[in-house]
This record gives structure tokens, C-alpha cells and sequence, in this order.
């Protein structure tokens, strides 16, 4: 197994012990050190998502094996946040926000299986990584909002400075959610564009083909005869 694929795995074996961290049976005790640690793991978790694919182009080594498993990472850290947060936050994360949010996975995931059978790819949008983002940001304040409504930085200097950690997560929250949305109907477009041509392409052809043929039998007759 290469290095990109081996990264790979890596946020796939990340997701039981996100499962694990804000379970209650945590092997982390310490007050808040939960939420840090779940954190700390979602972030490094989501930078594998481009690092993987990075190294794989940069490296020649994009394989059949890292094109099935890349997308069905993603989906399962995405699917395993949004579930896990409706039970450790619910008043942050309603439970439809988190059925919103991974069927519109399941809808994406629908559209390429469909746009790669007929031979064409859609590319990802800059709304598309913007979700992403924000999906990031959302999860990691999520978490940390189930400990902390707000915190005080440097306290010393001037007051310090107040860090609305919970007002960030449903902020964050509600705008991936519209985000998701607007991204959702944006990648059924480019969809529907594209479909639309292929489905043109291979009408041209079939018919291409068909004239071809009968062009063919014109020129011999005696291939066509029935014997």
C-alpha cells in the first residue's frame, strides 16, 4: 500500500476513536481534555483529506484502491461528526441539520457514481470547498462548545479578549448548513449540464455508428443477404 492510500486509512481508522473520545467510556478523564482531544483529532483527520490526494498526484500514485477509499473517508468522518454531535450537543445540532448534511453526501455521492459510468467527472466548486470548510469549523466548535460557552484570552492585557466559542458553533452550524444546501443545487447543475451533453455524445455516436453501417452493407451488398 502506498503513502497516500496509507494516509488514507489513517482517517478512516480515526473515525471509532472519535466515536470512542466522546463516548462515555473516554480513557480521557480530565475536565475538557475530551473536547480537546476529539478536536485535535477531527483537525488532523480533515488535513489528511487534502494531504493524501496531494501526494498522490505529486507522486504518481493515484490507484483505483485511494479513488474508492478517499471519498468513502470523507463520508464517514462527515457522517460519524454530525451523528455523534446530535447526541453530545443537541442543542447545537438538531437532529435535521445532521440528516441534511449527510444526505446531501449521499446525494453527491449518487451523482458522480452516475457521472463516472458515463464517462465524465465534476469538478469540485469553490462553494463545495467552502462547505467543507466550514464543516470543519463547525464540528471542532461544536465540540468544544459542549464544554466552554466562551473563552478568555490573555486576561492580562487590557481585559483580555472573549472568544465566543458556543455563539461560533451555531454560527458555523447554521451557515454550513445553507452552504450545503447552495453547493447541493450548484453540483446537481454542473450535473444536469453535463449529463444533458453526454447523453447528446452518445446519441451522435450511436447514430454515427448506425449510418456507418448501413454505408457499409450499401457497398456489399452480398454481406447483407441472408444465406
Amino acid at each position: 500500500m502506498n503513502l497516500p492510500n496509507s494516509i488514507t486509512m489513517s482517517r478512516i481508522a480515526s473515525v471509532p476513536l472519535l466515536i470512542w473520545f466522546l463516548s462515555s467510556h473516554s480513557p480521557i478523564r480530565e475536565p475538557g481534555a475530551q473536547e480537546l482531544a476529539a478536536s485535535g483529532l477531527f483537525i488532523l483527520a480533515s488535513i489528511t483529506d487534502g494531504l493524501d490526494g496531494y501526494l498522490a498526484r505529486r507522486r504518481g500514485q493515484i490507484t483505483t484502491m485511494g479513488m474508492l477509499l478517499d471519498p468513502l473517508a470523507d463520508k464517514l468522518m462527515v457522517a460519524t461528526a454530525y451523528i455523534i454531535l446530535v447526541a453530545y450537543c443537541p442543542q447545537i445540532v438538531p437532529p435535521w441539520i445532521a440528516v441534511l448534511v449527510i444526505g446531501r453526501e449521499f446525494l453527491v455521492s449518487g451523482l458522480r457514481s452516475i457521472a463516472a459510468s458515463e464517462g465524465f467527472t465534476i469538478d469540485a466548486s469553490e462553494i463545495g470547498k467552502l462547505k467543507t470548510v466550514l464543516q470543519i469549523v463547525s464540528v471542532v466548535a461544536a465540540i468544544l462548545a459542549h464544554r466552554w460557552d466562551y473563552w478568555l484570552w490573555f486576561p492580562h492585557f487590557h481585559g483580555g479578549f472573549v472568544l465566543g466559542v458556543r455563539f461560533i458553533a451555531i454560527t458555523a452550524i447554521y451557515w454550513m448548513t445553507c452552504v450545503s444546501i447552495i453547493s447541493a443545487v450548484d453540483y446537481f447543475i454542473g450535473f444536469w449540464h453535463k449529463i444533458d451533453h453526454a447523453s447528446e455524445r452518445a446519441r451522435t455516436r450511436r447514430k454515427t455508428t448506425l449510418l456507418s453501417r448501413n454505408r457499409s452493407s450499401a457497398r456489399n451488398p452480398e454481406h447483407s443477404r441472408p444465406l
